[in-house]
């Protein structure tokens, strides 16, 4: 970032910019340094924010405000300098639950403009440090159907039988059957709070998933490989293209959708302009993590949460897909009728393999 050009942030009519400082506490912290608002302060005292309500209490002011815990460091900040700074650039007093603790984030002073003010310049850190959490949970139309799965181990059989000599090809990078999907995107829900919003929304979308489908499931094939990179012998990730049977755009229609309506709301952060179907079927992260869920081509932080120790991009070894592609790459897994979009929690698998679902929507 330049430091003459500071990226800036607009939240309800004020400017933000972000200087960024380097603490010894995290990699890196942003500190926010205040504008001064497009329209008067009074006018800006006077609106009440649409999520968060100024009160007013025989002491003067008030305002609670939902934040996930695991953001309150960024908001306390080393030793507490950020809060003590906040609270004494705006005249206010911020209570913040104890680590770990669910709860409310409550801002109190005497006047309702300094309130106000406390309350957009935690927002502004919240919003800045939120887009650097690692996501939790993702959306996606499962491939998990027994026709598909028998397809894909019949043409796991195959490629190890004709192709298991080549660079790279061994079981271990097989994905596993029962968590055969198209990941549509990702989204970072912080605290149970966030899970049953997201999962709220996606019943909202039910309404224009039934109007595209005309309440039926969707009739899809699978048919064919293709690979992620350039270079067909250095593969990271192969995966099967999904159709609809009868070759409309419905299903992109829906991911597209689903996308812009999880980004008009906050709970995801948009990636490309369209939705990249494919259903993973080889992927190299699986050759040290059997756990690892292949979303995009992307790599996994490596995160220190108990389980195997998931795969940087200079640890992954790529293989060689062209005699794979050559002899199948026109293979058909199948064809099956698709009629739900699940929203999914990340790395964490029930009884039967798959992802555990944390909520779902039909299309019928």
């Amino acid at each position: 970032m330049e430091v003459l050009r500071p990226a800036l942030i607009n939240i309800r009519g004020r400017v933000y910019r972000r200087n960024i400082i380097k603490e010894d506490h995290y990699e890196e912290e942003e500190e926010l340094s205040y504008l001064g608002p497009t329209e008067s302060e009074d006018l800006a005292a006077d609106e009440t924010c649409d999520t968060n309500l100024i009160e007013q209490t025989d002491k003067g002011y008030r305002c609670a405000i939902d934040i996930p815990s695991v953001l309150y460091k960024y908001i306390i900040g080393k030793k507490g300098e950020t809060r003590r700074r906040l609270e004494f650039d705006t005249k206010t007093s911020i209570n913040i639950p104890k680590p770990g603790v669910e709860g409310q984030i409550v801002i109190t002073g005497p006047h309702k403009a300094a309130v106000s003010s406390a309350v957009t310049r935690v927002e502004v850190i919240v919003e800045s440090f939120r887009k650097k959490q690692p996501f939790t949970h993702f959306l996606s139309f499962p491939l998990k159907d027994p026709k598909i799965q028998e397809g894909f181990l019949s043409f796991k059989d195959e490629v190890l039988k004709q192709c298991s000599q080549d660079h790279g090809v061994d079981g271990s990078i097989f994905q596993n059957p029962a968590k055969l999907h198209m990941t549509i995107g990702t989204l970072a829900l912080l605290n149970d709070t966030e899970v049953r919003k997201a999962c709220e929304h996606l019943k909202e979308c039910q309404t224009f998933i039934r109007d595209i489908t005309e309440g039926n499931p969707l009739l899809l094939e699978v048919t064919g490989i293709e690979y992620m990179n350039d270079d067909p012998a250095m593969v990271d990730v192969l995966y099967a293209k999904v159709n609809v049977k009868d070759r409309s755009d419905k299903l992109q229609v829906i991911a597209d959708r689903l996308v812009e309506h999880f980004v008009s709301v906050g709970l995801m952060v948009r990636e490309w302009d369209r939705v990249k179907l494919h259903g993973t079927v080889m992927n190299t992260l699986f050759r040290k993590d059997s756990t690892a869920c292949p979303l995009h081509s992307g790599v996994f932080p490596v995160e220190d949460t108990g389980g195997p120790r998931r795969q940087t991009t200079s640890e992954r070894e790529a293989f060689d897909a062209r005699n794979i592609l050559k002899k199948f790459g026109a293979y058909r897994f199948g064809e099956f009728e698709l009629n739900a979009v699940l929203l999914s929690q990340r790395y964490s698998t029930d009884c039967t393999g798959f992802y555990t679902t944390a909520g779902s929507t039909n299309f019928s």
